[in-house]
Formats: structure tokens, sequence, C-alpha cells
């Protein structure tokens, strides 16, 4: 990682110091992205001498063929569009705020430096109207990411404002069609007016769902991609509670990557009877063989109480490439250091209810009102916690190249996907299943399981660690994690 000081955490009395201006803590740097539709011919991203311009927005899209007002998006007339990046090149975005609420962007599952990472008071202070805020890195990473604000989250988030981000490889992995499904719902009356985001009932339990599943903010889309052809599939979950179990339909196929990384250990190809699990937060990459007849369809589904959903259609089109699976070479590995096992000392963090009530700090960033959740038994007292607040504490301070075992375990009845931010892990083991050994920065918790997780801390910072069911988080099921530099 770049050699940085450790970044002082901001309390909320030292961020008003700043002045309220973002652009007091922004740096600038030049972009290297360009922005999509979901689907995509085999084209590489282009470089650009300025920051990519990104303004968070009120938005009108049909969603479910009824117009929705009071959208939040990148864009005034449909979904944040997908960002493609090259791995290794410098990166850098303009984030404007034209919200009279306070926002920040977070770019999940990235490995940058501390300033970048967007958390409201941990690493920056939140951008408010009117102002702007610069954020630069280079990814090191190739695969499949997503950005979504860290302010004000709850809504923001349940209002659109999720996008995925793609990192493409330094040398091109040879498909002829890249789909980008960004999986999420909305809490809409059929008439299109906006139900309550969130209700306490369903934050202390699983959350609250939405009534309308969308992929793309579209419900049932229809994309194309060369008959005979190799697709490769990005499934990101960017709902704020729902857990996805996809699967595709009738072709051959298999699973290259999951959160961001090429497979160390392989993954079962999903089906009806066996689904994946792709919990918020989390993605899923797949290559797809289309059919070799024209007009044929990919089913993209996922189980649902009730009977199967389909999120999304792939058409076969044009004359039969007639290409085969066998063809695609392994996805190059990326660079993330191995923890040695025989030397890694244990933290303990224990996921459940909280043992105390009360309301957490609001700050700029929002409360639900409410606290229902912890880890380590005590709940996070609020975004603009000052850290001598008792519980604002980092929950484990490493020391820089430590190898680190977290032992995770949900007293709980519902699951917790637990996302760490600047770092990445990788599973041992888990007292109700068998998981891959695969590297990520979100991990699901299930009904009172405990799993063990290894990582090296080689990213000095703060680094939020939180249950990304986002109504979990915003009611005390958050922290941060510090390694030293």
């Amino acid at each position: 990682m770049t050699s940085h000081t450790r970044p002082i955490r901001l309390s909320r009395r030292r961020a008003l110091q700043l002045g309220g201006s973002a652009g007091a803590l922004a740096s600038f740097g030049l972009a290297g992205a360009q922005l999509t539709t979901p689907t995509k011919a085999k084209t590489s991203a282009q470089s650009s001498a300025t920051p990519l311009p990104l303004h968070i927005q009120r938005a009108r899209y049909a969603i479910a063929d009824q117009p929705t007002d009071d959208l939040v998006s990148t864009r005034p007339d449909g979904p944040p569009p997908v960002i493609r990046l090259k791995q290794g090149q410098p990166f850098a975005a303009r984030v404007t705020n034209t919200l009279p609420d306070y926002t920040a962007m977070h770019w999940h599952g990235i490995r940058l430096d501390n300033a970048m990472d967007g958390v409201p008071y941990l690493t920056q202070f939140p951008i408010g109207e009117g102002e702007s805020f610069d954020y630069h890195f280079t990814p090191m990473d190739a695969g499949t990411y997503w950005y979504h604000p860290h302010c004000m989250t709850m809504n923001q988030m349940a209002m659109g404002l999720t996008g995925v981000l793609v990192v493409e490889e330094a040398e091109d992995p040879g498909f002829d069609a890249d789909i980008a499904l960004n999986l999420r719902d909305f809490r809409l009356r059929p008439s299109g007016e906006w139900l309550k985001l969130w209700t306490a009932r369903g934050a202390a339990r699983s959350g609250t769902f939405g009534t309308i599943i969308t992929a793309n903010w579209d419900s049932d889309p229809i994309y194309e991609a060369p008959t005979g052809g190799l697709v490769r599939l990005r499934l990101a979950a960017t709902d704020t509670a729902r857990i996805y179990k996809p699967y595709v339909a009738g072709v051959p196929g298999q699973v290259i990557a999951a959160d961001g990384h090429p497979l160390r250990e392989a993954i079962d190809w999903p089906t009806d009877k066996a689904p994946a699990l792709l919990s918020p937060g989390q993605r899923l990459d797949i290559a797809v063989q289309m059919p070799r007849v024209e007009g044929a369809y990919v089913d993209v589904m996922t189980a649902f109480p009730g009977g199967p959903r389909r999120l999304a259609r792939i058409r076969a089109t044009g004359p039969s490439l007639g290409r085969e699976l066998a063809e695609l070479p392994p996805l190059p590995a990326n660079d993330v250091p191995e923890p040695d096992l025989t030397n890694a000392r244990v933290e303990d963090l224990v996921f459940g209810w909280t043992p105390e009530g009360g309301a957490p700090q609001n700050g700029y960033c929002g409360s639900l009102g409410y606290t229902f959740w912890s880890i380590n038994r005590k709940p996070w007292p609020g975004d603009a916690a000052d850290p001598d607040t008792p519980g604002a504490g980092p929950l484990a301070v490493l020391n820089r190249g430590e190898s680190v075992i977290l032992r995770l375990r949900n007293e709980s009845p519902n699951a917790h996907p637990i996302h760490l931010h600047g770092l990445v892990f990788r599973p041992l083991r888990s007292n109700k299943r068998t998981l891959p050994s695969n590297w990520t920065d979100t991990a699901l918790l299930l009904r009172d399981e405990i799993i063990e997780v290894a990582l090296v801390a080689d990213n000095p910072g703060d680094w939020a660690f939180h249950c990304h069911v986002i109504e979990h988080q915003k009611t005390g099921l958050a922290g941060y994690i510090r390694v030293l530099a």
C-alpha cells in the first residue's frame, strides 16, 4: 500500500473547526475512467486528464413502469452508471453534492489510502450542499466493486444511490461481452409513490425489504450478447437488506470471481436446487456460454419465497461465435499478502443485540432514532461521536504488517453481512458450514454462526467495520479497526 501517516479520527468538534468545507480535505488526481451502460462490448477503459464528475442529485425514472420522483442518483434520468477503471491506472472523481442533506462517497471493496475511503468523521468531513470532494486512488485489484454514500446512508441508498465499479484487468481476459447487474429493490407503492424507507420492526430483525426487485433499476430487463459467445456476468448486491440467491438457468457456466477477487478455491455452479448466496455488499462474477441459436435467452434468476424470480435476460444476437468455456484462461490473481497463520493473533468480535438502549448521535449523517445492535456488546454511538465517547474507540488495534485472525461470532438469530473497509480477508473455518477460502471484504454471518477469517494488516488507517444491512449499521452494529502506521 502507499505509505502515509496514520490519519487522525475527526471528531465532530474538529470537523467543525475545518469550517464545514469538504474542499478543505480534498485532493486532486488524474482520472482514468469510463462511464458505461450495464452491458459492454469488448473495449477498454479510457483515460481522462480531469477528475470524473459525479453530481449527487434528485432523479426521475420509471420503476416497474411507474414514474418515480425523488430518486437519488449521479444523473437526473436513471441509475448511477457503471464506472470502469483499469487496474494500476490512477483514477479521480469529483463528487459534488446538490442535495440539502450531507453525503460522502465510499468505494466498496477497493484497497486505497484511508483518506480516500469516504467515511464521514472517520476519514473526512461530510460533503454539504453545493460542496465537492475530490477522491483519487490507483486500483491495485481487478474485479467487481461498487460505490455508495456513507452519510445519510439509509436514505440515499434506499432511494437509488448505488452504482457498480469495475476494475478491468491489465490484460484482456477474453470475453465477448461484459454485463453488470446492480441488484437492489425499492419500497414503492404500485403507483410509484414511496413507502416509508425503513421500520423499527425491520431494523430490529432482518432489515426492511423493498416491494419491487430490480436489476439496474429495471424489472426483468433484457440485454444482448453474441450468439455462442462468452459473457462475463457481474452480479452486485447493493440492496440495503435483501439477500439474493442467484443462479443462471439452462446454459453452461462457471463462477470465476467473488467480491472482487479471482477464486483461490472453486465455488460450485449455482443452480435452482443450490443457488449462490449474495448478501448486501457482495459480488459474484460468472462466465456464461451463450446459446448457439440466435434469439435464444439466458435467464438470470434468484430463488425467492413463493417461487423463483427472474432478475434479467440475455438474448443471443448475430451469427454464432461457437466459443467454449474451456477457451478462457484463469483470471490472474490480485496481489494480496498471505497471512502467516502460525504466528497470527486472534481478535474476538461479537455481533448481536445491544444490551442498552438510547438513540445514537446524529451529527450530519442521520440516525434512525434508536439503537438495536452492537459489536462486542457495545452499540456504535453514532457517526458524529467524539473518539472519547464510550464505545467510539477502535474495536481492535493492529500493527502494520501483522497477521491477524478475526473470530466473528453472531449471537443473534439474524444474518449479518460483515464488511471491512480498506483490507481483504479470507475465511478459514465456520462452525456451521464449509466455506471456500477466497479473498473477500464482506462475510455473511448466518444465525449463531462463528467464522474465523485471516488477514494481513498492511494498510494503515482507521477502517470502518460494520454490518451491511444498513438498518443494522445505523442502529449500532458498526465500529472501526485501527491499523497503525
